[in-house]
């Protein structure tokens, strides 16, 4: 596998070096593919393996209220950590991957919505305390297979792949509130906000030449975006630029809770959606949303 880097000018891509075609999907071999979704497989396994541990302190014990008088009203939500050093759970019952994280900006443009703590905090809302590969092999875990990264060469291609649904769950004066992540971002032009979904794209891999070993691109901190990047765990099916001059998208800042806050985050495949336009650019995509409009109930977006 050849290791690439890109950067989006304008509507121009540069990839270092050149990735052959032939028998290649989006300048990953065949070959290669196996590897990693073997290797992420391995990843799945061992996370299903792993006995229930502490929920995270937006959910308590119990991340999903119980329906009054439900079946399951008297029961706990059964959470599996996939990882005792990343804020990773998995939600069998549910089928949602559930990740820690923290507001780290509020004001500004954006090329993602969340990255990972330590890597991206100037350019995304969310830092959230994992590494992106398990938050992957938590997906694979419930039977969501990645389609595809973006692709710049030989022409454009759009992340596609399954949709992911994206809540944010957080703590006001000890109140569970709840938002969709589309709520929290704008349009730079139109100020309006994102309706655009986000798909499961699956980033890539490279391979380091001297040892061999295999690098999960999306550890760089490309794990949910705004902007489109081949290495995007999670990316918007629309041509969005990276480039600093282009951004489409920023902080809706009104509605962002202060920065520090301790926020979940949970994931879970959203099929009843219509497919996205691929073709469509941003300011074409989002559709008009009146101000101050309100945002769903809390309970709007549970299963």
């Amino acid at each position: 596998m050849n290791s690439f880097t890109h950067r989006d000018v304008g509507n121009t891509a540069a990839e270092t070096p050149a990735t052959p075609r032939g028998d290649t999907l989006h300048g990953h071999s065949y070959q290669s593919q196996l590897r990693r979704r073997d290797w992420l497989w391995v990843c799945a396994g061992v996370a299903l393996g792993m006995a229930g541990a502490t929920a995270p302190s937006v959910f308590g014990q119990q991340p999903t209220p119980p329906r009054p008088g439900g079946a399951g009203s008297q029961a706990k939500t059964e959470l599996r950590r996939l990882s005792p050093t990343d804020e990773v759970w998995l939600d069998l019952k549910h089928k949602r991957v559930i990740v820690g994280g923290e507001i780290v900006l509020r004001e500004g443009t954006l090329e993602l919505f969340a990255c990972l703590k330590g890597t991206k905090e100037h350019e995304a809302i969310v830092a959230c305390a994992t590494r992106a590969h398990v938050v992957h092999a938590g997906l694979l875990a419930l039977g969501i297979e990645p389609g595809h990264p973006v692709a710049f060469r030989p022409e454009y291609q759009a992340a596609a792949g399954p949709r992911i649904e994206v809540n944010v769950h957080w703590k006001e004066n000890g109140a569970p509130k709840q938002a969709r992540a589309q709520q929290w971002i704008r349009g730079v032009q139109d100020k309006q906000q994102l309706e655009q979904p986000w798909v499961f794209g699956g980033s890539g891999f490279w391979e380091d030449p001297n040892s061999k070993e295999q690098h999960y691109m999306a550890e760089d901190g490309d794990f949910i975006c705004v902007s489109n990047f081949p290495s995007a765990m999670l990316d918007l099916p629309i041509e969005s630029s990276q480039s600093n001059e282009a951004l489409a998208y920023e902080c809706f800042t009104e509605r962002i809770p202060p920065v520090g806050t301790k926020v979940t985050l949970t994931l879970r495949v959203n099929p009843a959606a219509k497919p996205a336009d691929a073709t469509a650019k941003p300011a074409d995509a989002a559709k008009p949303t009146e101000a101050g409009a309100k945002p769903p109930e809390s309970g709007a977006s549970q299963p």
